[in-house]
């Protein structure tokens, strides 16, 4: 319980005052991407497939891409920031010297990049609805949901940056882990639409129950069942947590 001391907010306040004053820089990047690969997907790739389930390609496609820049924005912050501040700037260094300890530093990261899927999952869902795909106010519920997806993928990077011997070890992370993810886990085609293999796998990627939640709140079709993806998602959250914690200790001390 020490590792959800208050003192984290601290950590989470720092990285809010870096981002807003680069916030020029890093604004673009919320909306000019995600908005690119809705357009671009929904209207192009759109004009072969069809509908599906009776919904247009494009409304269809729209909650996976939510779900999808959530994860990334998250995963980002958690690997490539995360990493700067630990091993170029030594800025975990400096927090250990304070009252604050490792375990302040982990959860204020994560609190971070959960904070950091919420901005993201908010921009692309008003860009969804300004171009007239959210159709059910149910959707406002997507804001909870990215948050939940936040801190899963905060606390997966996390145990990566932990391990990683240098900054291109990431370029693993991201082609092996995080970019089958994005194309196979029911974010641009249902999972039926795969073979058996390619389904089962789909199944166990941790994106998998967050597009599945994302969708359904957007859609406004909520089910009982979907508390497993939800507990799914927790599950997940609080083994990477425990794991970031554990790992980051051993790096900052050995």
């Amino acid at each position: 319980m020490m590792w959800l001391s208050p003192r984290a907010l601290r950590v989470w306040q720092r990285n809010r005052d870096v981002f807003f004053a680069l916030g020029k820089s890093e604004m673009p990047g919320l909306i000019i991407e995600p908005v690119l690969v809705l357009l671009s997907m929904g209207l192009g790739l759109g004009a072969y497939v069809g509908d599906i389930g009776g919904r247009d390609y494009m409304e269809f496609i729209a909650p996976g891409i939510i779900a999808a820049y959530g994860m990334f924005a998250a995963t980002f912050e958690c690997t490539y920031g995360s990493f700067v501040r630990l091993d170029y700037q030594k800025t975990f260094d400096a927090i250990i010297s304070t009252p604050l300890g490792v375990g302040d530093i982990v959860t204020g990261e994560i609190l971070w990049g959960a904070t950091r899927a919420l901005l993201t999952t908010t921009t692309v869902l008003a860009m969804a609805a300004a171009f007239g795909l959210v159709h059910s106010p149910m959707a406002i519920l997507a804001l909870p949901v990215g948050v939940l997806s936040g801190l899963m993928f905060a606390s997966i990077s996390l145990t990566f940056t932990a391990v990683a011997p240098g900054i291109t070890t990431f370029n693993y992370f991201f082609t092996l882990f995080i970019t089958p993810m994005f194309y196979f886990s029911g974010v641009f085609f249902p999972l039926s639409s795969f073979n058996e293999t390619v389904r089962t796998l789909s199944w166990i990627a941790p994106l998998t129950p967050v597009a599945r939640l994302m969708r359904a709140v957007v859609e406004g079709k909520l089910e009982w069942r979907l508390i497993g993806s939800m507990a799914e998602i927790i599950g997940v959250t609080l083994v990477f947590f425990s794991l970031a914690q554990l790992l980051m200790k051993k790096r900052l001390f050995r």
